[in-house]
């Protein structure tokens, strides 16, 4: 055999080899999106978000997917959420969130956010989004911190604004009657220089009348 031939077959024997495995590595492309901090008021309804991609379309039969709370420095996790084949995303019973965890994403966008009503001091802590989507073989972790807040921040002094906008409204207006003023007194006296022209020319022609029938008196 010649040596070309034989660096043939050694390239197709070497292929051969190297095909399974690239089958069975799978593709390694999952991400988890999450926001890392979230800020919830005492008594109100939040949304924690979360979202993921992978190289595969979502396969129903093969999916797995939950939701676990841990508090802030404690490593026991507690799931409270997770997805079932027949029913889809379910929230599990549990002693801290009652019923009112509730799946708020959409499957079909790969949205898995859920939302937190009623929210309490108790509530704050780690919220952890796992996902499996196989045939990828990465396993993705979405990590959110909740803080829970009990009232949001005090609004503004307003006062000073108002004393502000109030002296700023009547300065302007004080020059604007000011203009008016003005404006009326240049008009008015405007229109009695022009009657005093006026009457001065009257004057100057009726002197001028009275001069000429005088010099024509014989």
């Amino acid at each position: 055999m010649s040596s070309r031939a034989q660096e043939r077959s050694s390239g197709v024997q070497l292929g051969s080899a190297l095909l399974p495995l690239l089958l069975l590595s799978g593709c390694s492309c999952m991400d988890v999106l999450v926001a890392n901090n979230i800020n919830a008021l005492n008594g109100t309804t939040v949304k924690i978000t979360c979202t993921f991609t992978s190289c595969y379309k979502m396969d129903a039969t093969k999916f797995v997917m939950n939701w676990t709370y841990q508090e802030s420095f404690n490593d026991t996790e507690e799931m409270f959420m997770a997805y079932y084949r027949k029913k889809g995303m379910v929230a599990l019973r549990s002693d801290r969130f009652g019923e009112r965890v509730m799946f708020a994403g959409n499957l079909d966008k790969n949205d898995l956010s859920i939302t937190l009503s009623d929210v309490q001091l108790e509530d704050e802590g780690i919220y952890n989004c796992y996902v499996r989507n196989p045939p990828d073989r990465i396993q993705g972790h979405g990590i959110i911190q909740l803080h829970v807040v009990t009232e949001l921040p005090p609004p503004r002094d307003s006062t000073i604004a108002v004393a502000i906008g109030a002296s700023v409204g009547g300065a302007l207006a004080l020059l604007i009657l000011s203009m008016v003023v003005v404006k009326c007194l240049r008009r008015h006296r405007k229109q009695e220089l022009i009657s005093e022209e006026k009457m001065e020319e009257e004057g100057k022609l009726e002197a001028e009348g009275v001069a000429e029938e005088g010099t024509k008196q014989p």
